[in-house]
Order: structure tokens, then sequence, then C-alpha cells
């Protein structure tokens, strides 16, 4: 299965790169699909995400450092978060699981596609509390479904916080790198990561980053909406058919 994985890496790394998203919210859906259960799915991802992440960030770095001081303070509470997973896994179904990313994805879609892709308003500083608590909440549910927060960080960050949707992107990517460190710490104290495959993936996805932020960088705003529109549509339906 080793070219696969490596497939799934590349793939992964793209829609990060691309999208913002940190990669794991195509590759856990791609890996229940493989075979994988969903928590191993999301240990696979989790590890994922912290390669892709890191590199992404830094190519981004160039066009987006003025929004990453307000990375940092989400990133703070998405750590928090990020750590709580393994509790969350221990209290809950891999179905209840599944019901829940189908959820968070179903309202990614329906507030990205009621939101302007480029605000007419100026983007304002926001609260450290109010910032480190959203990271918190977003970092809690997004580890325990396998993704690293962009696919609900994005929605309030483009609707309620006002960002320009490719800055929103280059900052939720950013954030990821907090929550899926968190992530891939609790998972391995307890003994649920799976290194292995989560290593060649991770490697993988390094070349899919870089094309996906280089055609990110090329693309119009309008055009960029519609991508991440059908991309998490996508997602949702192959959620929505291996779980019903």
């Amino acid at each position: 299965m080793f070219f696969e994985l490596v497939l799934f890496g590349l793939t992964a790394g793209f829609v990060a790169g691309f999208f913002g998203l940190g990669g794991g919210t195509i590759l856990t859906p791609i890996l229940v699909v493989a075979g994988f259960s969903m928590k191993e799915a999301i240990s696979i991802s989790i590890m994922q995400m912290v390669f892709s992440s890191i590199y992404g960030s830094y190519l981004n770095s160039k066009k987006a450092k003025e929004v990453f001081k307000e990375g940092i303070i989400l990133g703070i509470g998405g750590s928090l978060g990020g750590l709580m997973n393994s509790f969350v896994h221990s209290l809950v179904s891999n179905l209840f699981l599944q019901y829940l990313f189908i959820f968070i994805v179903l309202l990614s879609i329906i507030k990205i596609f009621v939101s302007p892709a480029e605000p007419k308003v100026a983007v304002k500083q926001h609260n450290k509390v109010v910032l480190i608590l959203v990271g918190f909440i977003v970092g809690v549910i997004a580890m325990s479904i396998g993704v690293g927060g962009a696919i609900m960080l994005i929605p309030l960050l483009v609707g309620v916080m006002k960002y320009p949707l490719k800055t929103a992107t280059s900052l939720s990517l950013f954030f990821v790198i907090f929550s899926s460190l968190a992530g891939f710490f609790s998972l391995t104290v307890t003994g649920q990561m799976l290194f292995y495959e989560g290593s060649i993936i991770g490697i993988a996805s390094l070349i899919g980053v870089f094309f996906g932020i280089k055609i990110k960088n090329r693309t119009g705003a309008k055009n960029y909406k519609k991508s991440i529109l059908i991309m998490n549509t996508l997602i949702l339906g192959i959620m929505v058919y291996k779980t019903i």
C-alpha cells in the first residue's frame, strides 16, 4: 500500500496548500474509504498535518506576515484544545465522529457560501481572550475528527472577522501547526499514533503543498471561493456515502 499512501499524501498536501485546510479534511474521508477506521484515519491525518502546515506556513509567510500575530494567539487556544482529543476519543464512537465531521463540513459550506470572497470593510484587531477561546473550541472539535481546524476556522475568519478569503486560508493553515502538534502529542502519549503510514503520507504531502500554494496565488478571489465550495461539497458527499 506504499504507493497508495504516497498518492494520498500528494493529494492531501495540494489541498493543504491551495485551500489552507491542513489536508486532514480530504485525507480523513479518503482513508476511511480506503479501509482504515475513523480513529486510525484521524491519527494518520494529524501526523500529515504537522508536515504540511509547517511547510505551507513557511511558504505563505512572505505574503501574509501581518496576520500571523493573531494566528499565534489562535494557535495557543488551538493547542490547548488539541490536547483534549485523546480524551474525547475515549468518550465517543467512530460513528459519532463521522456524523460530527459531516455536520462541521455542512456548516462550513453554508457560511462560506453566504460570505463575500473579498470583504469591503477593513480587518480589525480582535480581543486576545476571544481569539484564544475560539482557538480552543476549534482545536477540541477539529482534532477529535481528524482535521486541523481550518474547515471550521475559515468560515469564522471570513464571515465573522471579515478577513479576505485567501488571507483567512493562510492564517488557518498557520493555526493548524499548533492544533496538529498538540493532537500528535496527545495521540502519541496514549499509543494511538500510526507512525509508518503518517510518515509516508506526511513526507509526500510536502510536494503537494508547494504546488497548491503556487496555484492559489495565481487564482482570482471569486474562482477561489468557488473552488473551496466545490471541494467541501465533494468531501461532504464522500463522508455521507461512507457513513449512511
